[in-house]
């Protein structure tokens, strides 16, 4: 994932803590709220050592915590702890393996997978997942390349599909790198 986006007046995004979610969907709500507030942030996969609940969490600032565990109560989204990064801690898990395939690209993320054509960035498979939005993100996203494509997390509500978009912006970036 890109580079997370800085509040005016913000120290650089340094990491440092994680914020641990019950649910998925608590996590891609924290997500949302905290992004729409101006945090830097990364949704990444915790360690087995510090997983609580679901396998997702929030890398934050620590430095930030308390504005962040303030803007997440007054929004009304549940969260299980922050929890620090301490030396020694296994790393984050990676949210994204890339194989390639000589013609084209596939990049996996969590159980989604897309495959693209490495020239053009044509679509040319998504697979993975069994949640119910996933055949509908298949039909929207097949036969159109990477800057024509709808982005899977505005048109999913579900893991899967946010798995996906993880898989296509990391297919983005591959794509406009190899150009």
């Amino acid at each position: 994932m890109g580079s997370p986006k800085q509040k005016e007046g913000k120290t650089a995004f340094e990491g440092g803590g994680l914020v641990l979610f019950e649910t998925v969907q608590d996590a891609m709500r924290a997500e949302k709220v905290l992004t729409e507030a101006g945090y830097g942030l990364r949704l990444v996969a915790p360690p087995p050592s510090l997983r609580i609940g679901c396998d997702l969490s929030l890398e934050i600032n620590l430095v930030e915590q308390p504005g962040i565990e303030r803007t997440l109560k007054d929004k009304g989204t549940p969260y299980m702890k922050v929890a620090p990064l301490k030396e020694g801690t296994s790393a984050m898990l990676q949210m994204t393996q890339v194989t390639d395939f000589g013609k084209w690209t596939m990049v996996k993320a969590g159980n989604m997978k897309i495959a693209y054509e490495k020239v053009t960035g044509k679509i040319v498979n998504t697979s993975g997942g069994g949640c119910p939005d996933i055949p509908f993100l298949h039909v929207e996203m097949v036969d159109k390349t990477l800057s024509e494509a709808p982005k899977p997390k505005d048109m999913g509500y579900t893991l899967c599909a946010r798995m996906l978009d993880i898989a296509y912006e990391k297919s983005r970036e591959l794509w406009k790198e190899g150009k």
